[in-house]
Formats: structure tokens, C-alpha cells, sequence
């Protein structure tokens, strides 16, 4: 039996979202004076701050302004809003993300992107390490969210710095989605790229090796846009 239009327009609204998501120092001195010949103190030497390396990146560009008009259309066609929808962030200068979805017929798709910027720390450590623990955070949660099953993990060459795909199965409302995740890493900035499709109705799921290969060519893109996009900075 096919399902009602009301009830393909509520899926389509339920679109998957990303999965999103100091140390002081103190001196002390030396409470017994060491006197010289001539009976002043001593000098005490003053204690090394510690230091780390500047970020590349101080600021996020347009999260929805990462992937172009074309690859928008060939991931997601008959996109609800072709420029994507920004979601809800506290600070859109380290956090954000953009939301693409749409059904052609019975062809349902959903890709996000999502950015995060982390700043240089002496108490947490460089940019870009604080960037690569959350990546591989980023990719823990893809494999584990959910109900999702069958979990493929792979670190893959040529996006950014490093980066690790993440290819899972989930079944919603009884249909059949293939999602893939790309988190990828660039200096201090992590990309998370989520890709989805299901076929509803008679169509049938989508090949998930195509998802993945259409995944980490927008994932390559998105981190092309940081370099060109994002701002210098600590």
C-alpha cells in the first residue's frame, strides 16, 4: 500500500541531523632566603610559560557556502532549499552546520555538513591535536549512534590531512538507510560530512558504495572551501 503524501512530507521533514556535538599553572617560591656575601637575596628565576603552536584557521567561512550549486544537485536532487539550511549554533565563528534534503519520486536523500574550529590552548594542547581528538571522537559516534548496524570504519588518503569514513545500515519507520560518514581533519578545522538515502515505497535503498564515493568527493570539496574560506587566526 503507498503511503500518503502527508505522511512522505513528515519524513522528509525528520531529516538526519549531525551527530553533534583548561589547565591552570602556578608558581610558588622558595620560602628560604639565600643570602649573598653582601646580604641582599637572591633573585629567583621567573618559571617558562608554556607555549604551543598558533592555529591556521581563527575563523569558519559559510558552512552552507562549502559545497557548490552542482554537487548539491548530483547528492541531493529535488533539494527542499538548493542553498541548505543552517542549523542552530551558539557560535557559528567555531560551529556550524548546513542541511540539504529532498525526495525525487520516492528517492529520499540528506547530506549535512558540519564544521568545528578549535583555538590554540596551552593548557589543552595545539589546535590542530584538540582538532584530531575530536575527529576521531566525530568518527566513534558515527559507527555507535543510533540504531545503526553493520559498522565499516576505513581511513582514507587524499581529504584534508586525515580523514575516516564511516559506512553504516538503519532501518527507520521500516525502511532501509544506507548512511555514510566523512570526518575529515584540516590544520585545526574537522569536517563531519553526513550522507544519507533510503528508497521509500517501491524504490529500491540506495547502492552504498555510490553514497560513499559521492560522501568523500563532497568531503574533498567542503575541505577546499575551509582553505580558500576560513580565516587566519590563533
Amino acid at each position: 500500500m503507498h503511503r500518503s503524501a502527508p505522511r512522505l512530507a513528515r519524513i522528509l521533514a525528520c531529516a538526519t541531523v549531525p551527530v553533534v556535538l583548561v589547565a591552570g599553572c602556578s608558581s610558588g617560591s622558595d620560602k628560604k632566603d639565600d643570602k649573598n656575601a653582601g646580604g641582599s637575596a637572591r633573585p629567583s628565576s621567573p618559571s617558562a610559560s608554556p607555549t604551543v603552536a598558533a592555529a591556521k584557521f581563527g575563523k569558519l567561512p559559510d558552512v552552507c557556502s562549502t559545497l557548490s550549486g552542482k554537487t548539491v544537485d548530483d547528492l541531493v536532487p529535488k533539494a527542499q532549499n538548493k542553498k541548505g539550511k543552517a542549523l542552530p549554533s551558539a557560535d557559528t565563528n567555531t560551529s556550524a552546520s548546513c542541511l540539504w534534503s529532498g525526495l525525487d519520486k520516492f528517492d529520499y536523500r540528506s547530506l549535512t555538513v558540519s564544521l568545528k574550529l578549535f583555538h590554540s590552548d596551552p593548557g589543552l594542547g595545539s589546535g590542530d591535536k584538540r582538532a584530531g581528538e575530536y575527529a576521531a571522537q566525530q568518527a566513534s559516534r558515527a559507527a555507535t549512534a543510533g540504531k545503526v548496524t553493520d559498522p565499516k570504519t576505513e581511513k582514507v588518503a587524499g581529504i584534508g590531512d586525515e580523514a575516516t569514513t564511516v559506512s553504516t545500515k538503519e532501518k527507520k519507520d521500516g525502511d532501509d538507510f544506507r548512511d555514510q560518514t566523512v570526518v575529515a581533519r584540516t590544520a585545526n578545522v574537522v569536517i563531519t560530512l553526513q550522507y544519507d538515502g533510503a528508497g521509500y515505497e517501491t524504490a529500491k535503498a540506495p547502492d552504498a558504495a555510490d553514497l560513499l564515493k559521492d560522501a568523500k568527493s563532497a568531503a574533498k570539496e567542503a575541505v577546499g572551501a575551509i582553505g580558500k574560506g576560513a580565516k587566519s587566526g590563533a
